[in-house]
């Protein structure tokens, strides 16, 4: 994804700021830092980019994904609903907040489905912690529907789809509270990084003190300061927050160039027979970081990646590559195997998660192949891996041209 491609002059000026100041902390130290505050600037620039009233950065998308939870009142024993296709980190999260993961069943935009959420929905149902999975979104409507008839708390993990929207509103922003992830792979990079956003002032404050041990952070004299609440170390450093910051500002310009990609390899690859595509809810708000292409059937799927790994190509398939993103792979979830206690022991699992009844989720993942879009790509190497996608579907698809 592009966060990796686009380093330079920008980013070093930011950093080399912080190391002139020695203060690689985010908080205090006035004196030294010559007003120099990364993780501020780097907090109101995401805010500005998806029109959030509030953002507070953090050392992860994994721990912008607790933060969001947290601030968002969920704790232990509520039962939070989660997709059985995401990066683990969201499931991780639901546990470490002592919440108990209910998986629902997603649909052909690859994330919770709104038939899917209602059919696991309990009396015991504290909130949804939605995925906005491959860089696209969430049939919004669908889901706000659930959201409001069942009175849910919604808690959106945008990791992979920030710069994305829906009908004008940021992923993210939907719900309570969202994260986002500035890891090394994702549209904009801290290196290690996350943001947690709100539009809910009491929301904000309960990540910015959960985040720092429960610090207040009010006043100048980090000793004196008051602790509301208990918290943690998820800490961001000025180091990561000053290429955060200069990343943000590439967002809109990323997003640009990965839609002008997308849509010529989509154009290319739309008319070959079997080929189908992920539905996009609202194309207009696409991040376009991936392509995900939709083969027949699994088999099919299957001999397409062979013949595209064959070609050079590559492609993500998370039905047969162990890569932590579809349920089928998390054994040590399914049996909530830990080095630590974890909430499961104390209220009990409220699902059998080594037989889920998620039938969509098994066709769709089985069928999906992703491909990565680069914003620095050039017009020609776009051309080229649409002819070798189209070469390797062609090679092994049943469906005849």
């Amino acid at each position: 994804m592009p966060g990796m491609e686009f380093f330079g002059a920008a980013e070093r000026k930011e950093i080399n700021d912080v190391l002139e100041t020695g203060i690689l902390f985010r908080y205090n130290h006035e004196a030294q830092r010559n007003d120099i505050y990364k993780a501020r600037e780097f907090e109101a620039e995401v805010a500005k980019l998806v029109g959030a009233k509030y953002a507070h950065a953090v050392s992860s998308g994994s721990t912008a994904v607790l933060c969001a939870l947290a601030a968002a009142g969920i704790g232990a024993g509520d039962e939070v609903i989660v997709p059985p296709f995401t990066y683990i980190a969201t499931v991780e999260a639901v546990l470490m907040a002592g919440a108990l993961p209910v998986f629902a069943d997603i649909d052909d935009t690859l994330c919770l489905s709104a038939e899917g959420i209602r059919k696991v929905v309990t009396a015991n149902t504290k909130a949804i912690c939605l995925v906005h999975m491959c860089g696209q979104m969430a049939d919004m409507d669908a889901i706000m529907d659930v959201v409001n008839e069942h009175k849910l708390v919604l808690v959106e993990d945008a990791g992979q789809a920030m710069g994305a929207s829906y009908k004008g509103t940021s992923t993210g922003l939907w719900g309570k509270t969202g994260a986002y992830s500035f890891d090394f792979f994702k549209i904009a990079t801290a290196g290690e990084g996350g943001i947690m956003v709100t539009n809910d002032e009491t929301a904000y404050k309960h990540a910015d003190s959960y985040s720092d041990h429960g610090h207040d952070h009010i006043g100048t004299n980090r000793g004196m300061e008051k602790h509301p609440i208990m918290g943690f170390n998820y800490r961001i450093s000025e180091l990561h927050a000053a290429v955060g910051l200069v990343q943000t500002r590439r967002v809109p310009e990323i997003i640009q160039k990965n839609n002008e990609h997308k849509t010529r390899l989509m154009t290319a690859l739309g008319q070959v027979p079997g080929v189908s595509f992920a539905r996009i809810p609202d194309a207009d708000g696409d991040s376009a970081t991936f392509m995900n292409l939709l083969m027949p059937d699994t088999e099919t799927a299957g001999r397409v990646v062979i013949a595209l790994n064959e070609a050079g190509v590559g492609g993500f398939n998370y039905w047969f590559t162990n890569m932590y993103h579809f349920i089928n792979q998390w054994n040590h979830v399914k049996e909530m195997r830990t080095a630590a206690a974890l909430p499961i022991e104390k209220f009990g699992a409220p699902q059998d998660y080594s037989n889920l009844d998620i039938p969509n989720a098994q066709d769709v993942i089985g069928r999906l192949i992703s491909f990565g879009i680069r914003a620095g790509w050039t017009a020609d190497e776009v051309d080229a891996l649409a002819a070798k996608i189209e070469a390797a579907v062609r090679k092994v698809s049943p469906v005849e041209a």
